[in-house]
């Protein structure tokens, strides 16, 4: 990625001296800088804001309550992950941070869910169908609040940054339901190695 942004910087560069507006691209670049920083201090204050109501709900019980909202759907999604598992709640309070647009928060969460989802792992050298899921749901990014991406456009100024949560929450529920159906797809089709290595012998 390094590589990609200095050769990009590269030829703005120099197609800005071949058309004498080196000028422009300069202050281009450094307008952008001033940007980047403001913009990195407005997502300061909107993760700090999230992040302090998202443990006033996980003090006061509410993360709880809609983990517990979840769970159900969570125990049929993974159907190998024994119900008394410490992960099935690990994965509600994960898909719950990721649903408020706490990325930042959901990323502890998951890791302790994909440790938990381990131990359940027959063949420890590649990672479980039900690993792989969980992969794919935070890939797939499901959000009712985008909170980062609100704080984004704060900072640049925009007029009227909530009316990203619409298109967001539709585009991202595609997506989400998108990524189940293919991981459950593609658990059909490839089986845990060594439930072929069984069936062969």
């Amino acid at each position: 990625m390094n590589y990609i942004f200095y050769f990009l910087i590269v030829i703005s560069i120099i197609a800005g001296a071949i058309n004498g507006r080196l000028s422009d691209v300069v202050n281009a670049i450094l307008s952008g800088a001033e940007l980047s920083v403001k913009v990195a201090f407005s997502l300061i204050g909107i993760m700090a804001f999230w992040l302090g109501m998202m443990k006033i709900a996980e003090k006061c019980g509410l993360i709880s309550i809609i983990a517990k909202i979840i769970k159900p759907i969570t125990k049929k999604i993974f159907k190998e992950i024994p119900e008394n598992s410490p992960a099935i709640g690990d994965i509600a309070m994960n898909f719950s941070a990721n649903a408020f647009g706490l990325s930042n928060a959901a990323t502890p969460i998951g890791l302790k869910a994909m440790e938990e989802l381990q131990k359940h792992n027959i063949d420890k050298s590649s990672a479980s169908n039900a690993m792989c899921m969980l992969l794919a749901m935070n890939t797939a990014g499901f959000q009712l609040i985008p909170a980062t991406v609100i704080a984004v456009l704060i900072g640049i100024g925009y007029k009227n940054p909530t009316e990203i949560i619409a298109p967001t929450l539709l585009v991202t529920s595609i997506a989400f339901i998108s990524a189940i159906l293919l991981a459950k797809i593609f658990e059909k089709i490839w089986k845990p190695q060594k439930e072929e290595t069984c069936s062969n012998k």
